[in-house]
């Protein structure tokens, strides 16, 4: 029989992470330009129907099937998830040993997991990429890039990243953070940078939006840091405990960092510090313990602050809400900290944290899997990237004319505000 409480528990993590990706739509309204706030969320709440679609048809199938024997892919042997209904039925009838709750759970916890993914791109391009382009692009990354991460990172014995070069994901620095950040990079580069970028000032023009999506996610986090223990015991709640410290960590270090730069600690600020606190502990929640949680939210916060403020200006590359900067780079710091705080006895492999063995083993699996993820993600992201910008004739980006009269009235024909009347 199974675990009637990590059942439960898998289910209201499914709904928690699902929850996420609305959220993610308020934070990236908020952070974007009155004109595009339809736009942008409209971009983050396609993906929900797009994911959720391309998930049950191909992308669980890639990512899960098969018998293992692939280390970079899954299989083809449950397209349109056809035995999930079957396979619950003969579980029931005789539970498999060691399994604590219906595998069919797995289907819909992945397929949030594939939808904040794929939302997280969306804010690298606001304000100046076709819907259209957008939509095609997700429904062929999720496919043949994240499926195929998925597999390399979480599909156990045989898989590339997890098994054969022994890098520890807890619930997605790879896979999730890194995946997206770079994938929303090489659509800057694709798209070309914003009108007046370099040249004008972008601001958050709806901060209530920001701190509204900022705490969605955050409430979504603990089911996406905590339901990756996959069962309601110590670790999960070591997984939680370790979320809620990094965040706090990584938003008083953003803070800190603004306020000794700035001059002032902003509310926008102090969500985006959060957010990287949260990504900064998502490889590692599972693996260190609460003390080495806090750490890794005070220097990945300061880290994302630092590619944002500087390194983005300074490259000159446009990612309008710095899906880059805090994802990716956050993603990167978090797994690169893995390796050196990693508690021995909590790791997936035989190697421990740099601190408690003295072996470097763990860290430099950490490195060359980060290193793995960006050139496989960085390769597809062009190829797919191309594919679709041939899909529409050449160009993924809208017209001048529709980029400076706002997205939200010629894209969708409808405004956030219909009854204002100032400037932009």
């Amino acid at each position: 029989m199974y675990d009637t409480g990590s059942t439960a528990f898998m289910i209201v993590c499914t709904m928690l992470v699902a929850l996420m990706t609305p959220g993610l739509a308020f934070f990236y309204g908020g952070l974007s330009r009155r004109k595009n706030v339809v736009n942008t969320m409209m971009m983050v709440m396609a993906v929900i129907g797009v994911v959720g679609v391309m998930w049950v048809v191909c992308g669980w199938s890639f990512a899960y099937g098969g018998d293992g024997s692939i280390p970079f892919f899954g299989g083809f042997d449950q397209l349109g998830c056809l035995a999930a209904t079957s396979g619950m039925l003969a579980e029931a009838a005789n539970v498999p040993e060691g399994a604590t709750y219906p595998a069919i759970v797995d289907i819909g916890f992945q397929m949030a997991f594939a939808m904040i993914t794929c939302a997280i791109i969306t804010g690298a391009v606001a304000g100046r990429m076709k819907f259209g382009a957008i939509v095609l692009f997700i429904g062929i990354w999720v496919c043949l890039v994240y499926a195929p991460l998925a597999h390399m990172v979480w599909g156990g014995e045989g898989s590339f990243i997890g098994d054969t070069i022994g890098a520890l994901d807890f619930a997605g620095g790879d896979v999730v953070h890194i995946s997206s950040g770079v994938t929303g990079l090489v659509l800057c580069i694709l798209l070309g940078r914003r009108r007046g970028f370099g040249m004008m000032s972008y601001r958050a023009h709806n901060v209530p939006f920001v701190a509204l999506g900022a705490t969605l996610l955050w409430f979504g986090w603990f089911g996406f840091n905590a339901g990756s223990e996959f069962a309601a015991d110590g670790i999960a709640a070591l997984a939680l405990l370790n979320t809620i410290a990094a965040s706090a960590a990584g938003m008083i270090s953003w803070m800190i960092v603004e306020r000794m730069r700035v001059g002032k600690p902003t509310l926008v600020g102090a969500c985006t510090g959060l957010v990287a606190g949260l990504v900064g502990i998502t490889p590692a929640a599972g693996f260190v313990e609460p003390w080495a949680a806090i750490a890794i939210g005070l220097i990945t916060a300061p880290c994302c602050f630092f590619a944002i403020s500087y390194a983005k200006r300074k490259i000159g590359y446009d990612d309008a809400l710095d899906a880059f900067g805090c994802h990716s780079v956050g993603g990167v710091v978090g797994g690169i900290l893995t390796g050196i705080f990693c508690v021995p006895e909590l790791s997936w492999t035989d190697f421990g944290g740099l601190i408690y063995t003295g072996d470097p083993a763990l860290l430099v699996s950490q490195v060359i899997g980060i290193l793995v993820t960006l050139a496989f993600v960085i390769v597809g992201g062009f190829i797919i990237g191309h594919i679709v910008k041939a899909a529409f004739h050449g160009s993924l980006r809208v017209s001048v004319e529709d980029e400076a009269r706002g997205l939200d009235v010629t894209s969708h024909g409808e405004s956030a505000y219909p009854a204002y009347l100032g400037m932009d």
